[in-house]
């Protein structure tokens, strides 16, 4: 997929006030600071689109991107960040869960997973509760760049691994650097592939 156009239309805290569900819709989230606007901007091929920023936490809505005038790519805010008062988190927390659960033209979740780490608890639960709730998703090891092609390989299994404690074949994954825009093209592909499924 060639990008041509990408912009900003709005930013909301209800799914209720989100644009016309009358495009594809593709969600971004992940644990804060995974690298998610860098994979945005590169997935974009705009340099700034989605504000990064060293302090994590800094998406606090649910933030819509229309890209080449026909499908949505949306950042929401972070999980598991602990900085912020317990009434936020849960107000975050609910206003998430009501986006995925109610959206109707949310075609998959791409739930982002540092590659560096071990497998994180949080990560893990995260996407069972997508499983239990029948939400699609794909998985997107970030910041590949870092550790390297093997050891990014090695670690995206090991998570895998984890997950086939609950699930009887892990997830579709793919492993990116927004550093060096490895693995945007496979994204942008499978993008493609299910925007041809979307029905209005």
């Amino acid at each position: 997929m060639k990008i041509t156009s990408a912009q900003f239309i709005q930013s909301t805290h209800d799914y209720r006030k989100c644009p016309k569900p009358d495009k594809p819709e593709y969600a971004f989230i992940g644990r804060s600071n995974v690298g998610k606007s860098s994979l945005i901007n590169s997935m974009t091929a705009r340099k700034d689109l989605a504000k990064t920023s060293q302090n994590p936490g800094k998406t606090q809505t649910i933030n819509h991107f229309l890209v080449n005038n026909n499908w949505f790519l949306v950042d929401l805010p972070g999980y598991g960040y602990a900085k912020v008062s317990k009434t936020d988190r849960e107000k975050w927390h609910k206003m998430i869960w009501d986006y995925l659960g109610q959206r109707e033209n949310l075609m998959c979740v791409f739930v982002l997973i540092d590659v560096r780490h071990d497998p994180q608890k949080i990560d893990v639960e995260f996407i069972n509760q997508l499983g239990e709730k029948g939400i699609p998703l794909k998985i997107i090891f970030t910041k590949a760049d870092k550790i390297g092609p093997v050891a990014a390989q090695q670690n995206a299994q090991k998570f895998k691994n984890a997950l086939l404690e609950t699930w009887e074949e892990s997830p579709e994954s793919f492993i990116t650097s927004a550093e060096k825009n490895t693995g945007r093209e496979d994204v942008l592909k499978d993008i493609t592939q299910m925007n041809g499924l979307f029905k209005k």
